[in-house]
């Protein structure tokens, strides 16, 4: 991957392991609890936050740090190195917007960088799938421009759906009314959701958990497109019991061999709460002769 350094955020919940083993440069949003400002995934861990939720804590959340993001660009740039920033939905954080004003700055002292900025429009582990696609394709030898091409078609048709085990999370976010999440708790109401142009956006609501999974197992078979040979993701709010269910669902429904599962992150658990459930695939195929699920 030496020809071409990718860039991600903390938005994309993959492994820390996983960026630090395919030399990815890591821009961490910040997570503020009791007070308290730290780097998500570094200084803070997904699990830390959702046992403070359990207890009633209510943790903040905020844009990567302009002075980190500077950091990172200015070094690719003084090593002459051609990157590309997988970034966080623009709709969900500001961190893309950030970046895109410090590309800027960059450019004034370092006029030949070579950056390429892609607003995914995605979040969670369907960002993250998007970069480990890019990151296979790194691995290949692609060029630029090949990279760039097949991490917009990703970001175009990759597919989000979703449901939180407990409204008032969303509520304090400002996603539901206070009424809607009261009713909901009482009639164990699960709203389903999905992400449309990078923005969280109901589908429906369903009573019992059973049955959102299982409607979601059916908008996976309307949505999906060979599904059985695509690459899976599963991302869980510290509830990992659901997702293997899920999982397990999934695999007698389509089977799917290839999943990719990992606890939802702090920046965006911090809003969807402890037992959020997420699964993401792609609506389209893509041509390139890099297989995803391998």
């Amino acid at each position: 991957m030496a020809n071409v350094k990718l860039i991600t955020d903390s938005g994309c919940d993959l492994p820390y392991e996983f960026l630090v083993e395919h030399d990815i440069e890591f821009i961490p949003l910040k997570v503020e609890l009791e007070g308290k400002e730290y780097d998500d995934v570094t200084k803070i861990s997904a699990k830390a936050v959702y046992d403070a939720m359990r207890n009633g804590k209510s943790p903040k959340t905020s844009q990567a740090s302009p002075t980190k993001v500077k950091e990172v660009f200015t070094k690719l740039a003084e090593a002459k190195q051609t990157g590309i920033y997988i970034a966080f939905s623009s709709e969900l954080s500001g961190t893309y917007q950030t970046a895109c004003m410090i590309r800027e700055q960059v450019l004034e002292e370092y006029p030949d960088f070579d950056l390429t900025i892609i607003d995914t429009k995605a979040a969670s582990l369907g960002h993250g799938l998007i970069v480990y696609h890019a990151v296979r394709l790194a691995q290949t030898g692609a060029t630029k421009d090949k990279i760039v091409q097949e991490t917009k078609f990703y970001s175009e048709h990759m597919e989000h759906l979703f449901t939180v085990d407990d409204l008032e999370y969303l509520r304090r976010g400002g996603r539901v009314s206070r009424a809607s999440a009261f009713v909901g708790g009482l009639l164990n109401i699960k709203p389903l959701l999905n992400v449309e142009e990078g923005k969280l956006i109901p589908i429906e609501k369903i009573r019992g958990k059973k049955k959102v999974l299982t409607r979601i197992l059916e908008l996976m078979e309307i949505r999906g497109v060979d599904l059985q040979n695509q690459l899976i993701g599963i991302s869980h709010g510290d509830d990992e019991e659901t997702a293997l269910l899920m999982k397990e669902m999934i695999e007698e429904r389509f089977g799917c061999k290839h999943f990719y599962m990992n606890i939802v992150g702090s920046v965006i658990g911090a809003h969807s709460g402890p037992g959020t459930l997420a699964i993401f695939f792609l609506n389209e195929k893509t041509n390139s002769e890099i297989d995803i699920a391998q």
